[in-house]
């Protein structure tokens, strides 16, 4: 089994961590009511889709 030689430092293991940090989720503007939206999901406000308007689902998703 691989035994690391040197104990790693916390210096060194902080560098790495710092690369998994949380990003706000991209928004784009819907192009019907100009609300933010996220990018390829139905506007929640005037409930269209790349233009379209969009029906809901008839029975609850599972």
């Amino acid at each position: 089994m691989a035994v690391p030689k040197r104990k790693t430092s916390k210096s060194r293991r902080d560098k790495r961590r710092a690369q998994h940090k949380i990003e706000a989720p991209r928004v784009n503007e819907c192009p019907v009511c100009h609300r933010p939206k996220r990018p390829h999901h139905v506007c929640p406000t005037c409930k269209t889709y790349r233009g379209r308007e969009v029906e809901p689902l008839r029975t609850p998703v599972p």
